[in-house]
């Protein structure tokens, strides 16, 4: 047993690194810049530049000792035509193909604000030309064409007030993307080490190793635990009864269909489970809070302080989930019914009731926990649609509002702690199957 539990946490640490990963790239390629999302229309650059620090949206994504940075204007001419007060192109400067043509002029940067920090200048062009004095054909080392579209990376020297990119005298030289960085010593700095350390952190003071600190929000700045910790009382306040409820009236509908199988009873219990599978979860809840809210008047639709709030709530997650749970339940106890061991039990004269709770159900339980283990990190993080519909400040409601928002640290943190959920919970769901069921072995 020692040897299986060492086993399955290393299995999920490396699930959990594995979730860590995937979940930082797939947020990485939606993200966007945040500090944009933030600042909304018309920052001052340093505004960006000092949200960006802080949020350490700057940073390398992997590894490197280059830093995002507003000094200077950045420039993407495969997106479009750009217009900015601080890059200033000569006015013989064609814009066409996503690319910016210049023959014998050049695009003026202005500096934003004044650093200390040693900078990089990157070009994406094609052609022959120079940043102040250096030039871009140097890159290239002699060995592509003058179309060919290539990288530069020139270091600034000093912090000069104007950086010209320009032509090399009457060649031509396309700009397609233009960006500018800071230097920092730590290479290791980077999004995928600081994300890292969300999970765990080991720190030089008490308590010397930090887990699960997701930092701040983007949009409020408040602590990201703060909100988790707030948010998981009235999601369990909601969820645990519906878990409880729905889990109990499906095993007990389910054994009332297998006692009475192929009677008008199963069939009823069946075509009523079915029809609840298939009213949708969205239309169940606005009919719900329409007749029993609005036109009957006897529970109120939206609020949060007192057990009347969650009591339409709980009985629309009950209806909803509990079609599913009375099918597969049921789908378990008419295959165990042809096992021999309960031929054998009735045939020593064990009465039915006995026999379907003290052997039937005893030996059913495997699937069930299976299916309840899948099941209860919901309990924590929250339903979305019931918690945004009746307005309950739980999980739930902070995702809808951190997609509303776009704050993706807040999203990124609460699918984090769902998967740690649904491992650590799976972990405990076959500690309980070998308990219920000595056959299981832990190996």
């Amino acid at each position: 047993m020692l040897n299986f539990i060492i086993r399955r946490l290393g299995h999920s640490v490396l699930v959990m690194l594995g979730v860590m990963l995937l979940t930082f790239l797939l947020f990485q390629m939606a993200a966007g810049d945040p500090a944009a999302a933030v600042l909304g229309k018309n920052p001052k650059p340093l505004e960006i530049e000092n949200l960006r620090r802080e949020l350490k949206s700057d940073l390398p994504l992997f590894y490197g000792h280059w830093r995002k940075s507003e000094v200077y204007g950045a420039v993407d001419y495969s997106a479009g035509k750009v217009e900015l007060p601080d890059v200033l192109p000569d006015g013989e400067a064609i814009h066409r193909n996503g690319v910016l043509e210049l023959y014998g002029k050049g695009v003026t940067f202005k500096r934003r604000f004044q650093v200390d920090d040693k900078l990089l200048c990157r070009v994406v062009f094609s052609g022959m030309g120079k940043v102040n004095d250096k030039y871009l054909r140097e890159s290239c080392g002699g060995n592509c064409s003058d179309r060919t579209l290539r990288i530069a990376d020139i270091i600034i020297d000093g912090n000069p007030e104007k950086l010209v990119i320009a032509s090399y005298d009457d060649h031509g030289l396309q700009l397609k993307k233009v960006e500018f960085f800071r230097y920092q010593s730590n290479g290791w700095n980077s999004q995928l080490i600081n994300s890292l350390r969300e999970l765990v952190d080991v720190q030089s003071s008490f308590p010397y190793i930090r887990v699960l600190n997701f930092g701040k929000t983007i949009t409020t700045r408040e602590p990201i635990n703060n909100i988790i910790a707030r948010g998981v009382g009235p999601s369990l306040s909601v969820m645990l009864p519906v878990f409880c409820l729905e889990l109990l009236l499906g095993i007990a509908l389910a054994l009332l269909a297998t006692a009475f199988k192929d009677s008008w009873v199963d069939r009823w219990l069946l075509i009523i489970s079915v029809a609840g599978m298939s009213i949708s979860y969205l239309v169940l809840i606005i009919a719900g809070q329409w007749f029993l809210g609005y036109y009957l008047n006897i529970f109120p639709v939206w609020g949060w302080g007192s057990i009347r709030y969650l009591l339409l709530p709980i009985l629309l997650g009950v209806i909803s989930g509990l079609g599913g749970g009375v099918r597969f339940y049921r789908t378990v106890f008419v295959n165990e019914l042809k096992s021999e061991y309960l031929r054998t039990a009735l045939a020593k004269g064990c009465s039915k009731p006995q026999l379907y709770i003290k052997h039937l159900l005893r030996n059913a339980l495997i699937p069930i926990i299976a299916r309840a283990a899948s099941l209860l990190p919901f309990i924590f993080t929250g339903s979305l649609l019931l918690e945004s519909f009746f307005g309950i400040p739980g999980l739930g409601y902070a995702s809808i509002d951190a997609l509303n928002n776009s704050d993706l640290a807040l999203l990124k943190a609460l699918t984090i702690v769902n998967a740690l959920l649904f491992v650590v919970i799976n972990l405990i769901a076959d500690l309980i199957c070998a308990w219920a069921d000595p056959r299981v072995r832990m190996e």
